[in-house]
Order: C-alpha cells, then structure tokens, then sequence
C-alpha cells in the first residue's frame, strides 16, 4: 500500500505539470489498484500464523502474521476501508465547503432563478437521472438484458434514480472545468443547489407513491427461511426436536464454509443435544468449478444412508473433487462404488440440490456459507463466538416461551 501511494503521488504531481486536471490522477490511480476474491491459500497461511503467535507471542511472529493477514485481504478493500472515513468526512465537506459558496446578494439569486443556466443544470440532474437510471434499468430488465436486485420493485428503482440526481461534488467539479466566467459559474452553482432539493422532493414522492400504490416498503433482502426444516428430507445431525436450530447453506469447494473452518464443531460441541444442525446446498459453480459434482457425491452416499462421512471427507479433501476421487471416498466409506457412480453420472439428485440453492435464493443467501439460526438469516460474522452467541439468545426466547 505504500509503494501505491508513493506511485499515486508521483501520478499526481506528474499529471498536475503537464497541464491537465488533478481529477485524472485519482482516475489513473483508482485503475491500478488491484481486485481480487480473498484466495484460500493466503487465507489459511494467516490462519497458521496466527496461531503460531497464539503458541509464540513474540514481536517477530506478530508481525509476520499481521503481514499474512493484509496479504490475505485484497488491495480494493484495505485501501477502501482505510480511505473512507477521511474522504466521507473531511475530504469531501472540505471540498463542497470551498467550492459551493455563492454569494446571493445583490439581486445574484433572481439573476440566476432567471438564468436558461441553472435551469438547465437543475432539470439535467434531476429529470436525466431520472430518465436515464430509472428507465435504463427498468428497460433492460424488460428487455431481460438484467434483472432487478431480488427485493428492489420497479417503483424503488425509480426513486432511487431520483435521488440520484442529488449532484454535488462531481457536479461543482464539473462547473469548475466547463465554465470560465465567474456569473455562469454562479448560476450553475444555484442550479445544482436546486437539484439537490428537488431530487430530493421528488424521490420521497415516488418512493412514497411505490409503497401506497406496489406495497413496496422495503427493499431488503429476505431474511426468513423459505422452507421449514424437514425431517424426513433434511440432512439433520443431532436431535430432531432439539431445541436450537442452526440451518448452512454451504458449498463443499468453500474455503470459509463451517466444516472447512471448524465453526459447525464448535457450536456442536457447546450446545450438545440442545442443537440441530441442518445441511443444505448451495454450490456455486462459477467460482468452484466442482461444487455441483461434489454436491451430488454427498447425495449419492446419502442414497446409501452414508452422508455425514462423506460430507466430512469431501470438506477435508477440498482440493481433491474430480470424479475418480470421490469414487475413492466412496470406496473407502464402503459404499457400493458403481451403484454411487450411477447416482452421480444420472444426476438422480439434481432436482434436490436445486431445490436447495432455490430456497437459498429466496432467504436472501447470496454467498456460503449463509447461516439461519432458527427460520432467521444471520447477518453478520459467521465465526463460531457469533453464532453461539445468536443461538443462546434464541435459546433464551425459547425458554421463555414455555415458561
């Protein structure tokens, strides 16, 4: 990160003497900063050295596992998190504070409430946004170019279009660049100053009109659980009328899936036969190639009253998931190898696992693994303290409920 800024200075000063604005180095910049899903390996690697520290506590060892740990973490989301408290609350004020002022006096207001200017500025920001966000989306979603986030209603996209048109930094940025007399700057300034509460004004409108007329309240995702939990058809490890339930939906190539980081043992162990632990599939192909083969290996061994031992080995052997390794798991669980290889070359299951990733979809699982404690999506860290935390107070609503 510092050979980053160092390189983004250099940007600047560079881009400042060669006469052009100091925007296009933020833009360069922003460019060259490098995006990535957190890879397992450096995850793992932060995990061993952390817990060398924990056996060590010397100032070597912590340091090498603070490295490890910033490593495991992508450049976009560090620089992000570093940055956004000081451009939220001191760099972007400070910018609308020395480039917003417009002195009204001296009949300036009714010159520029007059002034095609700032009218233009005003409608261009709220009526544009409005046209080109609100319509855009709405038209490729017609058009099935896309779809609309799940729980956003077409009424909910149009408001937020309308609020869109609150211009303000950019917009002054804007003015700066197009307008060399001080007078059509003004009237431009004024003109943003009334966008800003006319988009305002119109987004309550239409998002008010969204909740009355379309009863679209919220535009959260889902957090119920979709499907109850099913005995006779759920994956389910420890009592069945256990008083806490903890629902995964979870994908056997996941790294940070419960099994792999040891959660879903840990809250077993602390709750014993108070918790009911229920499995579900959710594979995500795109960024685990054999999710859905591996999902379908658990199956079969299922069919043959096997999936618990399967489901542990598949965890354990997350690198190991083509085909002719998980007939050697099904080998070495006794299982009846060609019937297992038939299940899995026919997709007998298939229908099953969809089902599953489609209630995932419909209580709002977007990633794996996604916990339910009870019929209610966790939000929030999955480590175990978390959950454990979550399933006690469920516990204690219980219990005071039977009381």
């Amino acid at each position: 990160m510092v050979l980053g800024a160092l390189v983004t200075i250099v940007i600047w000063v560079a881009t400042v003497g060669s006469g052009l604005h100091a925007s296009i180095a933020g833009m360069v910049a922003g460019l060259l900063i490098p995006a990535f899903a957190p890879r397992r390996e450096a995850v793992e690697g932060a995990a061993v050295r952390f817990r060398a520290f924990r056996q060590s506590p010397l100032a070597e060892v912590g340091r090498s596992a603070t490295n490890a740990l910033a490593r495991a973490v992508p450049v976009n989301e560090r620089v992000q998190i570093l940055l956004h408290p000081w451009a939220s609350y001191v760099i972007v004020p400070l910018f609308a504070l020395a480039n917003a002022g417009v002195d009204l006096r001296g009949g300036v207001l009714a010159e520029a409430l007059g002034s095609p200017v700032t009218w233009g500025v005003a409608v261009g920001l709220v009526g544009g946004k409005l046209l080109g966000i609100g319509f855009g989306a709405l038209g490729g979603a017609a058009l099935r170019l896309g779809r609309l986030p799940q729980g956003v209603g077409p009424g909910q996209a149009l408001g937020g279009a309308a609020l869109s048109g609150i211009g303000f930094t950019v917009s002054l940025l804007i003015i700066g660049l197009a307008f060399d007399s001080p007078r059509l700057r003004d009237e431009a300034t004024v003109g943003v100053l009334l966008a800003l509460g006319m988009a305002t004004a119109l987004g309550w409108v239409v998002f008010r009109l969204a909740a009355v007329l379309h009863g679209e309240t919220s535009a959260g995702l889902p957090t119920a659980l979709a499907r109850p939990v099913d005995p006779g058809r759920d994956h389910i490890f420890g009592p069945v009328s256990a008083p806490v339930t903890l629902v995964e939906y979870a994908d056997f190539e996941c790294p940070f899936c419960a099994r792999a980081t040891g959660v879903a043992k840990e809250i077993r162990e602390h709750f014993g036969d108070d918790l009911r632990y229920v499995f579900r599939h959710l594979p995500l192909p795109d960024v685990h190639p054999h999710a859905e083969l591996a999902s379908a290996a658990a199956e079969a061994a299922a069919a043959q009253g096997r999936f618990w031992e399967m489901h542990d080995l598949l965890f354990a052997r997350q690198d190991e998931l083509e085909l002719e390794d998980l007939a050697g798991y099904a080998g070495r669980l006794g299982l009846d190898v060609e019937e297992f290889l038939r299940d899995v070359d026919e997709q007998r299951h298939a229908a099953r696992i969809r089902e599953d990733v489609a209630d995932a979809e419909a209580g709002g699982a977007r990633g794996t693994p996604t916990f339910f404690v009870g019929s209610e999506r966790h939000v929030g860290l999955y480590d175990a303290q978390s959950l454990i935390a979550e399933l006690e107070v469920a516990r204690g609503r219980r219990t005071v409920a039977g009381a």
